[in-house]
This record gives structure tokens, C-alpha cells and sequence, in this order.
């Protein structure tokens, strides 16, 4: 569709070199400084999409930077600025290649995995007699290995991290504890909005001093699920689904369409009224999960636009 960023190719003064992620794009320059740009690619099941959602990009920008200012206090994280809505800019990290999933509830993958009779995920015991979207007795973690774009992450138990070596066991320790900790304070936050913070992940990173920090993305629709909470116990009492904001519903939407990411499956190509739809979907996401309105970015030249509040920022720094 017109007016979505899927690609960038910018040339920044002092950059080293670029890395494109699923969804974003991420261009290193001098001094350890990492440029993030969200575009509004879309992936599901680990696969990108054929086509862009309009202002997915700067709806996950704008939540993770919000979500980070508002988790800061209690975990460190790599941010600076900010200088454009689907741009944040921050330390270069060394990122661990583990990706933190916290539970606390079973729903999604640790549901499917339910469904087929598992009792462990991650190492970690799931308790018998559980129905789809109850809550654990306690949030529980379970990791995954991160992947390259295109390949699916995978599950790991803490056991085999550490077995590995994948990661120390005194940073994981860090890990755990930055993982619950973020996860009560998204949980308080989302109460506060009449949500419920059911599952999300969390990057953590290395700065050139040693210091871990969080990364990436942080309590968006593409890397958490939320309920709404009212009317959650009633929905599990009477076996209805829950009604959710994340982008759960595009998964749904593609396994009926029979895509799932797996091996010689292609994915649907989606309408332009559908995709509609989904960007739609993403701003009600905004708008519930920080409470505030959500203001559209002037998308008449988004690649222009980024570029000049990018090296405005530089410039200014310099």
C-alpha cells in the first residue's frame, strides 16, 4: 500500500553498517550509536508479511519508547532519543542471544503446546487441568534462542542456556530477574488501563562497558498479549475466548488461511481492506494500551521524513 515504509537504505554520516531485523532496520554508526528504525513490515509465525501495515511502524516506535521511559527507573535500557515517531536512538549493545518470554497466563504458544499434551515448556512444568487462558499459579519464564530474519526462534530451557554457554549463569541470573520485575511493572501499568499483561518478551543487551540493558521492543502488540479485564473471569467461567489486543488476531486470521510458517507453506497475500483493518486493529492497540490518542505521522514521504529528523538529531549531537 502507498504511504508504508517496508525498506530503507539510508546512508548516515558515520555508519558502519546496517542489520535488518523482521520488522526493524538497525544502522550502526561511530561512537557505538544504534539508529532503530520501526518500519511497518509485518511478521507472523516468523515470517514477514508480503505487504506493510500503514503506521505499524510508528505505532511500535512510539509504545516501546513510551514503555521504556515508564520502566527506566527499575531497569536500565538503551535509549537516548527518539527524534522522529518511528525512530529511537541509543547505545550499541551486544545483544544476548536468548530472548526472554514471560508467562502469566497460558495462552498462544504455550496453549498449542498444551493442547498437544505437554506438561513442559522451557524446562519449566505447566500444572494439569489448565483450560486455555487461565493464569500460572506464578509467571513463568520461558526462553526462546533469538533467529535471523526468515528462521523460527526456538524454544530453550534455562538448563540448556547455561549447559551451552549461551549465557553466563551470573548474567542470567540478571536476566531473570530484569525479566520479572519488568513484567510486574507492565502488569501494574496495563491494570491501570483495564488490561491484563498476559505474555511478553523482552531483549536484553551488553553495553561497550559491560552494563546489561534492555533492548529492542517492550510491551508492544508484536511482542506482548493483553486481555481486557473486564469481563476476563465471566469469558473463562463460560469457555469464550478472551477478548485481546495483540496481534493474535492476524495469527488466526493466517492459520485459517492454512499458514502457519511452516516449511513450504507461503503466506496469504493480504487485501488492501484487510490490511486496513489490521492498521486499525494497531491504533486501538495504541490507544489502550497508553491510554493516550493516537496521532498519525505525516506519511506524504516517510523515508524523507525519517531522514531529516535523523540527521537533525545528529547534527545536534555532534
Amino acid at each position: 500500500m502507498k504511504n508504508t515504509i517496508t525498506d530503507t537504505n539510508f546512508n548516515f554520516p558515520g555508519q558502519k553498517s546496517v542489520y535488518k531485523g523482521k520488522v526493524r532496520e538497525v544502522y550502526e554508526l561511530e561512537d557505538d550509536v544504534l539508529v532503530m528504525i520501526a518500519t511497518d513490515r509485518l511478521s507472523a509465525f516468523d515470517v514477514v508479511m508480503p505487504k506493510g501495515i500503514p503506521f505499524k511502524g510508528q505505532i511500535l516506535n512510539q509504545i516501546a519508547t513510551k514503555m521504556m521511559d515508564e520502566t527506566k527507573d527499575i531497569v536500565p535500557n538503551w535509549l537516548k532519543a527518539a527524534p522522529d515517531p518511528n525512530v529511537a536512538i541509543g547505545i550499541k549493545c551486544e545483544p544476548f542471544k536468548v530472548e526472554m518470554v514471560i508467562r502469566g497466563y497460558m495462552s498462544g504458544h504455550a496453549a498449542r503446546e498444551y493442547k498437544l499434551g505437554k506438561r513442559i515448556l522451557c524446562g519449566v512444568p505447566m500444572p494439569e487441568g489448565m483450560k486455555e487462558n487461565d493464569k500460572f499459579p506464578e509467571p513463568i519464564i520461558t526462553p526462546a534462542t533469538k533467529a535471523e530474519m526468515g528462521d523460527h526462534d526456538e524454544d530453550i530451557s534455562r538448563e540448556h542456556i547455561l549447559k551451552r554457554g549461551i549465557v553466563s549463569e551470573a548474567d542470567y541470573s540478571i536476566l531473570e530477574d530484569y525479566t520479572r520485575k519488568l513484567f510486574k511493572r507492565g502488569t501494574e501499568i496495563a491494570a491501570r488501563r483495564g488490561l491484563i499483561l498476559v505474555d511478553t518478551k523482552y531483549e536484553f543487551g551488553k553495553t561497550p562497558d559491560g552494563k546489561i540493558v534492555l533492548i529492542d521492543e517492550i510491551h508492544t502488540p508484536d511482542s506482548s498479549r493483553y486481555f481486557y479485564a473486564e469481563g476476563y473471569k465471566e469469558r473463562q467461567e463460560k469457555g469464550e475466548t478472551q477478548k485481546q489486543l495483540s496481534k493474535e488476531f492476524v495469527r488466526q486470521w493466517l492459520i485459517e488461511k492454512g499458514f502457519q510458517g511452516l516449511e513450504g507453506q507461503k503466506a496469504p497475500v493480504m487485501s488492501d481492506d484487510y490490511i486496513h483493518t489490521v492498521s486499525e486493529r494497531y491504533i486501538e492497540l495504541y490507544e489502550n494500551i497508553t491510554g493516550t490518542p493516537f496521532v498519525k505521522a505525516d506519511v506524504t514521504n516517510i523515508e524523507d521524513r525519517i531522514e531529516r529528523n535523523i540527521t537533525d538529531y545528529l547534527k545536534s549531537q555532534a
